[in-house]
């Protein structure tokens, strides 16, 4: 049991046992990913497949497909020209792209059902999508797989809205009213858990199960901890860049994670000079 017991109602003692127990049971009901975002990933990552099969996939679902289309047309992804049509934007942008623009428009904060705290989840998501960017660019610096960094940094912390999800519902269920605070300390305490069962629940690359799987226990590969280590050093860059207090410039050159990237300080300098393009992108991936 996470919270004080000791200072802690008997009822709110047998809610947090519920929880756990459900928890440990992997029964987490969890909003399924989108089929046309999983195929998305899919066809991006099959050399044989190419753009009209990618056109075709998105435009099943005309709503993703409207989405898709309005943010490859942001200033972020294409600053000089006006994309007419899907088979032109994957063309133009690449189907890996496409894919991850097809997936954050797929699961977006409103894929959870949080009612109360969707302007909670909404920044949740807000860094998540920020933490993305930082990790595709930090592991371009450091030759890692972008990819994956990307995948990785998107959804480092989809345990958050998931618990609070499962959180508010048993509350519902057991006719339990929690405070806003203890909402938040059983986040606090079980996003991680839950995080590692949506990425797998998710059937997402083992790369990004093992690199999330790492922020709490050993890498179980070398690569995994270099993932890990550029998604953690992304997550902190993201908070400094939208501005949060909890984190300074000057620690973003102290960070530990550093040393596992072996970047330096001057090339840290030089990936703080993309806040402005990191910014744009974040601004096109929200729109």
């Amino acid at each position: 049991m996470s919270l004080e017991a000791a200072t802690l109602p008997l009822e709110l003692q047998q809610f947090e046992q519920m929880l756990q127990q459900q928890i440990d049971a992997g029964d987490i009901d969890v909003p399924m990913l989108p089929e046309v975002a999983n195929k998305a990933l899919l066809l991006a990552q099959n050399p044989d497949s190419d753009a009209s099969e990618m056109a075709k996939l998105i435009q099943s679902d005309q709503s993703l497909a409207g989405h898709v289309m309005r943010i490859a047309n942001s200033v972020a992804y294409t600053p000089m020209s006006n994309l007419v049509s899907l088979q032109q934007a994957i063309s133009r942008l690449g189907m890996r792209v496409i894919s991850e623009i097809a997936l954050t428009a797929a699961i977006g904060a409103k894929l959870f059902h949080t009612p109360g705290y969707e302007p909670y989840v909404a920044s949740v998501w807000r860094h998540a999508l920020a933490t993305s960017l930082w990790s595709k660019e930090i592991a371009r610096h450091c030759r890692s797989n972008v990819e994956v960094a990307f995948l990785s940094g998107l959804l480092h912390s989809i345990g958050r809205p998931a618990i609070m999800q499962v959180i508010l519902d048993l509350a519902k269920q057991q006719q339990i009213e929690l405070s806003v605070d203890q909402v938040h300390q059983l986040e606090q305490n079980y996003c991680q858990q839950i995080t590692q069962q949506v990425v797998c629940k998710w059937k997402m690359p083992q790369l990004v199960i093992d690199a999330i799987h790492w922020n709490s226990e050993d890498a179980t590969t070398t690569i995994a901890a270099k993932v890990a280590a550029v998604v953690n050093t992304s997550a902190a860059f993201s908070v400094y860049m939208l501005g949060s207090d909890k984190v300074d410039k000057a620690s973003l050159y102290t960070l530990p994670e550093l040393t596992i990237l072996n970047l330096y300080q001057d090339e840290v300098k030089s990936l703080l000079n993309k806040v402005d393009d990191i910014k744009q992108g974040l601004e096109g991936l929200s729109s």
